[in-house]
């Protein structure tokens, strides 16, 4: 079987604070918007998409932008997140919630971004899959959460 490791990042100055929560904030924009605010991604920059029981991978910019309107066509809310800087970038964890087909959508996702030069150059994000009404007033009735 072979053996798979992650791509490493060249060594390079980690982005500050600002920088990284900027970036973060401009991904959200994107996330609600699907069009990716100037400055955000680098051209050339790598997407890993990972949704339940498949993986996908775009390289560049119009891929990249094409892979997310692939799986989420309709603009929306990010009601919630959570951002961490890390040593590479950031991880910003979001809830996301749009209106497509006559239905209420919901998903949760994990994201990991790289930045290099100041915009995010490589992206993996983790998505539980979409939900739809039914699916969320399934959840709502059958499990209790302790934090929203």
């Amino acid at each position: 079987m072979p053996v798979h490791t992650l791509a490493t990042k060249d060594e390079a100055a980690p982005p500050d604070g600002a920088t990284a929560r900027g970036l973060a904030d401009k991904l959200v924009v994107f996330l609600e918007t699907n069009t990716p605010p100037a400055g955000l991604f680098t051209p050339d920059v790598f997407c890993d998409l990972t949704v339940p029981l498949w993986r996908l991978q775009a390289v560049g910019l119009e891929e990249s932008v094409a892979l997310r309107m692939a799986g989420h066509p309709a603009t929306g809310r990010v009601p919630r997140s959570r951002f961490d800087v890390t040593a590479t970038g950031f991880v910003l964890e979001v809830e996301e919630e749009w209106e497509q087909g006559g239905d209420s959508w919901y998903c949760r996702e994990l994201i990991r971004a790289d930045v290099t030069d100041g915009a995010v150059s490589a992206i993996s994000v983790y998505c539980t899959g979409d939900w739809d009404s039914a699916l969320v007033a399934r959840h709502a009735a059958e499990v209790r959460l302790a934090r929203p």
